[in-house]
């Protein structure tokens, strides 16, 4: 699932990079980026919504240290898809990547106003009404993704106007932005100049190292994680395979806080690895199936991405939680 993913994701960042360098005029105007949007007004009538009682596949937690994963509730998932968790260290202030429609192409979504990135605070056992993340200008295109976020900085992956590749997948490149408090916006957004060969896929920063997924030559087949090192020149080091690659895939790697462990997916599953003397050790598989894209607060618990199938079609997704024992 993950593989078919990644590969249709390419084919559809270069339609999408056709249709911004072909001049094609837009149906719908992007919203400026002072106005609140209604996300689920764009959700179709007949969108299906799943619910754990309904869920032909349902996540199971594979470890005694982890409750069976369950979904957040409205108004984070919708019968829309939601995806692309990333919750910041405190478990307060969730990140997610949305679009109103799984059937509904990325040359399109780009169009729509609402597909984009997400962001929603936690206040006692509830959690806010999403709000769009904007990191682009007003009546710009673009299409945001795969968000990490650090401190005042978010770094993300965006198909856009302007931009050729330098990054992962035709047209796709890494921007960061910065977050103004006193504003309570993000700006100068600006293009990440990883060397081109890198090839640098969905990534998590760890002090000075960025863990990415790539196909790149050189790995153990498949995608493969792999490590780069930012130099105290500001250069890169050479891209390190991981110890856990096998010939099948992994990729959407993810550091706990701590940095003592390394948490990923691979075969619809989510693994983790602990590090000892320094090295990633034997992973476990730690919740399945169609569990991915995990990511870990300081109490440990990990929120990732279901996705629901009706045969080889994705139907849905939602972001689910395993709550730590």
């Amino acid at each position: 699932m993950k593989r078919n993913k990644m590969k249709y994701f390419l084919i559809y960042i270069l339609i999408i990079t056709i249709f911004l360098n072909t001049g094609c005029t837009q149906t719908d105007e992007p919203p400026d980026q002072h106005f609140l949007i209604d996300r689920e007004a764009k959700i179709p009538e007949d969108a299906v919504k799943v619910t754990p009682e309904t869920d032909l596949n349902p996540v199971k937690s594979y470890s005694e240290d982890y409750y069976d994963p369950v979904p957040l509730p409205y108004p984070i998932n919708t019968a829309g898809a939601e995806d692309s968790a990333f919750i910041l260290p405190d478990g307060k202030t969730l990140y997610f990547w949305f679009t109103p429609d799984v059937r509904v192409p990325p040359e399109r979504q780009i169009l729509d106003g609402v597909t984009g990135i997400y962001v929603s605070q936690k206040q006692g056992d509830f959690w806010t009404e999403p709000e769009r993340v904007w990191l682009n200008d007003p009546g710009k295109l673009s299409l945001d993704g795969c968000g990490f976020i650090r401190d005042n900085e978010i770094w993300f992956c965006s198909v856009r106007e302007g931009y050729a590749h330098s990054g992962y997948g035709s047209g796709l490149n890494w921007f960061k932005a910065e977050f103004d408090s006193s504003l309570n916006k993000w700006k100068n957004w600006k293009l990440i100049n990883f060397p081109i060969e890198y090839e640098v896929g969905e990534l998590h920063i760890h002090e000075n190292e960025i863990y990415y997924h790539s196909n790149r030559p050189g790995g153990k087949g498949g995608m493969d994680i792999w490590v780069i090192t930012m130099k105290p020149d500001g250069t890169w080091s050479k891209p390190r395979n991981l110890e856990i690659n096998t010939e099948r895939d992994e990729g959407f790697p993810a550091i706990s806080p701590d940095g003592t462990e390394l948490w990923f997916s691979r075969d619809y599953a989510i693994w983790r690895s602990k590090k000892v003397d320094g090295r990633w050790i034997e992973p476990e598989k730690m919740f399945s199936p169609l569990a991915g894209e995990p990511s870990i607060d300081i109490y440990g618990n990990v929120y990732f991405t279901h996705h629901f199938f009706e045969g080889d079609r994705m139907i849905e997704a939602d972001i689910y939680v395993a709550y730590k024992k």
